[in-house]
């Protein structure tokens, strides 16, 4: 894709910075959408050492990102007001770009003396930042991110994330599925039937385990991953496969050895969930199930193929942690329409 800095952006001033720290998104389905504009950053900023702030459970994955300076860990625990400078202030940045909208991440670099901080003008944070930028409006949640860089005089490059995993992850990987059962052979498809938004955003756990007794009968390992809040679900989908193969990896796994585990793989079925969008970064086909979330705002945009299925209901997307329905939008989707996009990925 061509660079382009579209209408309205500023010229890049980075006359005067040497270290520059861009604070990454919270989440994990954010922290990998936002990928993108890091790499606009890094690109347009070589020759400034570029470092990654990150709370502790999304800092592992910017290790797979090739180049930068440094990640720096940041304590998120504890009221806003409590003072978790330091290593920002042990870092001597001369700017700090916030990808997170809120007053917080304004505050902390603030308080931490970093001289030119830029972001949305969001959260009652405007008075905190040297430079601000207007958000625009109805934008994919990775083009918000390469607006406001943009905005800022970073030219914008592809909108499709990318992770770099080394030759002794994807080794790991192979040994823990080696380990859990694999044969090394039979083709593997990942199944993450867990989300962290709430319950309305999760398709049955028996839904995901007729897709996934469907590809066992025809020799595919399915292979379930996720986080250990994930596990009730996993355990449910587990209880409904006793004569499958599956292997289950749910909470066994961080995020360096999950990339390693999915590039193993040869697709991804998933709820709307960080790792759709890390399986989709690493060049993972996804098949991926959406309900009360907007698809048009945070589907998969990685460089392989996606299918996002839905069930269009007069209240989605809702944006709701927990159905007050009937919970439609998720139960119309079919277990033969999933297994028949999985297999167009095959």
């Amino acid at each position: 894709m061509a660079e382009e800095r579209g209408p309205g952006a500023e010229p890049l001033r980075t006359a005067g910075v040497s270290r520059l720290v861009v604070f990454a998104p919270n989440w994990l389905g954010d922290a990998v959408m936002a990928l993108p504009a890091v790499a606009d950053v890094q690109r347009a900023a070589s020759g400034i050492q570029m470092t990654v702030a990150a709370r502790p459970s999304i800092a592992p994955l910017f290790e797979l990102v090739p180049g930068l300076a440094g990640v720096l860990s940041l304590d998120a625990g504890g009221p806003w007001w409590r003072d978790r400078s330091g290593p920002l202030r042990a870092g001597r940045f001369d700017a700090a770009v916030l990808l997170p909208n809120s007053f917080h991440s304004a505050f902390i670099a603030w308080r931490a003396g970093i001289r030119e901080r830029w972001g949305y003008a969001t959260d009652f944070r405007r008075w905190l930042l040297t430079r601000s930028v207007s958000t625009p409006m109805r934008v994919h949640q990775g083009a918000f991110y390469q607006h406001l860089t943009r905005s800022l005089g970073f030219a914008s490059g592809s909108p499709a994330p990318s992770l770099d995993v080394s030759e002794q992850r994807r080794r790991s990987g192979t040994e823990l599925l080696r380990s859990s059962g694999w044969d090394g052979t039979s083709p593997i498809v990942a199944f993450a039937p867990g989300a962290a938004y709430g319950g309305a955003k999760k398709w049955a756990a028996a839904s995901f385990a007729a897709v996934a007794s469907m590809l066992a009968r025809e020799g595919i390992v399915p292979t379930l991953i996720g986080s250990a809040a994930d596990a009730p679900a996993g355990q449910e989908m587990m209880e409904a496969l006793p004569d499958s193969n599956a292997i289950n990896l749910i909470g066994r796994t961080d995020l360096p050895s999950l990339a390693g585990v999915l590039v193993s793989s040869r697709g991804l079925v998933t709820n709307d969930s960080g790792a759709m969008h890390l399986a989709s970064a690493l060049g993972v086909p996804v098949t991926a199930i959406f309900g009360p979330t907007d698809d048009q705002a945070t589907h998969p945009r990685g460089r392989a193929p996606h299918t996002v299925l839905t069930h269009d209901v007069w209240c989605r997307p809702c944006m709701l942690r927990e159905c007050p329905l009937t919970h439609a939008c998720m139960r119309g989707v079919t277990a033969d329409s999933v297994a028949a996009a999985v297999r167009r990925h095959l």
